[in-house]
């Protein structure tokens, strides 16, 4: 016996040499006879009911997401249009007011004279809540104005509710917007 290599018998070789290359020979020779082979309508069937099924779960799923969604989206756009209150208050160096006018809909007004009333020649925006978020509704126990100092007062707080639950958007002396889940103790 030979160091470093390792014995082995004729058969055991031919065995080795044989294996992998013989039988991919062996079966290629099998299917040439038959080369247009493809899915059959049984294995077709069982990935579409296997899609269907996957579809119609994800699909009860998001649809049961969606009053989060826009609960969610309805709040980022309260807080956003307060935060560019603030924002052009303090670039433009007069007052912004934002006033609620019911469950749906709110104003903001850059109000130039700083007179509490839209005038002539100054901004109004009115936001409908319902265009974007259906099923949100909102409430405020105050009518917010951004300074140009970009502090606020006639604080209060905003509470945007649906299905989903109850979303609170306060705002602070400091003109923080702060936002807060209410959870329900029903």
């Amino acid at each position: 016996m030979t160091q470093g290599r390792i014995q082995t018998s004729r058969h055991q070789r031919q065995w080795i040499r044989g294996w992998p290359m013989g039988e991919l020979v062996q079966d290629q020779s099998k299917d040439q006879g038959n080369s247009n082979r493809g899915y059959t309508l049984v294995e077709l069937m069982i990935v579409m009911s296997i899609f269907i099924m996957v579809a119609l779960l994800s699909q009860s799923w998001l649809t049961s997401q969606l009053p989060k969604w826009r609960l969610n989206g309805a709040t980022r756009q309260v807080v956003s249009d307060f935060r560019g209150a603030k924002m052009q208050a303090v670039i433009q160096g007069n007052k912004h007011r934002v006033t609620f006018v019911d469950a749906h809909h709110y104003n903001i007004l850059d109000d130039d004279n700083s007179n509490g009333k839209p005038d002539p020649g100054e901004l109004l925006v009115t936001r409908n809540i319902q265009t974007d978020y259906i099923d949100v509704t909102l409430t405020s126990t105050n009518n917010p104005i951004f300074h140009p100092r970009g502090t606020a007062s006639n604080l209060g707080t905003v509470t945007l509710k649906n299905s989903a639950g109850s979303k609170s958007i306060s705002v602070g002396i400091t003109g923080r917007v702060k936002v807060q889940s209410l959870v329900d103790r029903s």
